[in-house]
């Protein structure tokens, strides 16, 4: 297991699902000596109901969640090159780090995880897609640093 990085942005297409969530049972397993932020390529999507119904099932609160994008975390004063660690969950993401590479130190690992929007017909096939997803992530975060130190 490895130690918790100072501070981390999860990063995915939209900030919309994956993202959010890795942020969101990143806080929730490890409490908050992480800082933990997350940004999509592009912000042009609210965040996802079915992605906060799965969070929920675990408590974790996402439907505060105010969608953002790299430029828009430039923009508002966010440092990027601050972060210590990048997890990209989409290709296009994992694209956009290394892009910020060129110009700052930075760590960009990808982790591939699986995009639910759009899959299952029913609302209960959806909500299962989406708690894959969710446990993928979770499988992630807990190979990567370990059981949750937090209580659940």
């Amino acid at each position: 297991m490895e130690e918790l990085p100072q501070s981390i942005l999860f990063c995915c297409d939209h900030n919309s699902v994956r993202s959010p969530m890795a942020e969101g049972i990143m806080k929730k397993f490890y409490g908050t000596g992480t800082y933990v932020q997350s940004a999509g390529v592009k912000n042009d999507m609210e965040i996802d109901g079915f992605c906060i119904a799965v969070c929920q099932e675990m408590n974790v609160e996402l439907s505060r969640h105010r969608s953002r994008s790299f430029d828009e975390m430039e923009r508002w004063g966010d440092d990027l090159s601050s972060f210590d660690l990048v997890v990209a969950l989409s290709p296009a993401s994992q694209r956009r780090a290394l892009e910020l590479t060129r110009f700052f130190h930075l760590d960009v690992e990808y982790w591939p995880i699986m995009d639910p929007t759009g899959l299952g017909e029913t609302r209960e096939a959806k909500l299962d897609s989406y708690r894959q997803t969710r446990d993928q992530i979770i499988q992630h975060l807990k190979s990567r640093w370990g059981e949750p130190t937090e209580r659940l």
